[in-house]
């Protein structure tokens, strides 16, 4: 798996690195990302979507977010994102970044949590009970997911209004569930060489070029 949307958001990707060099974190590749860890816990990503750059925090829903500058995306429970759409934003809320991590590293440090909710606490629509009665091996690949990207599919599925709506999502996400993605998951790649590198690799290798992580 890769990091989406990867070139487009390259500068804000070294910025953000930058901002989080002074912390005590580990940063390594999960899911073709980098992350940032403390005692092998997950504690920030840095995301690529679409339209915007996200700092991700996994614990952002336990946060005072005082500046009132973390969403929430979807059904995700305790996860929060920091939206950013150049390097000038990342530069001017440094001090903000900084104070955002250091809370959440103390909130990991803490062992604060979060309940999870079930994957039975989520509605199955009644156009996917359909689908899996005319499907079956639909509902062997939906049942094969993990709890997580079940979770996601139904809450998608759920938070549309109309029949129809529901039934073109189930109909679009079908090829994404039988190769066992995610929501919103894209295929995987072998060719992460390179392209989640811990900062301090990416400064051995450029340093003398750039100056730039």
């Amino acid at each position: 798996m890769e990091m989406a949307y990867r070139e487009r958001w390259e500068a804000e990707i070294a910025e953000m690195q930058r901002v989080l060099a002074g912390f005590a974190m580990r940063e390594e590749c999960k899911w073709g990302k980098p992350t940032y860890t403390v005692d092998g816990k997950n504690i920030v990503v840095l995301q690529g979507f679409k339209e915007y750059f996200g700092l991700g925090f996994f614990k952002g829903a336990l946060l005072k977010d005082s500046k009132k500058m973390l969403v929430q995306l979807g059904q995700v429970q305790a996860g929060r994102v920091m939206k950013f759409t150049s390097v000038k934003d990342i530069t001017a809320m440094a001090a903000t970044i900084k104070a955002y991590v250091r809370e959440a590293i103390a909130v990991e440090k803490a062992g604060l949590r979060m309940e999870k909710k079930k994957t039975s606490d989520f509605p199955v629509p009644e156009e996917l009970t359909e689908r899996f009665r005319r499907d079956p091996r639909f509902k062997r690949a939906f049942g094969a997911l993990t709890p997580g990207r079940q979770r996601s599919y139904l809450y998608h599925f759920a938070t549309a209004k109309q029949s129809a709506t529901r039934a073109a999502r189930i109909e679009k996400a079908m090829p994404a569930i039988f190769e066992g993605r995610g929501f919103l998951e894209r295929r995987g790649s072998s060719d992460l060489q390179g392209r989640c590198q811990p900062t301090s690799t990416k400064i051995a290798t450029t340093a003398l070029m750039m100056g730039k992580t």
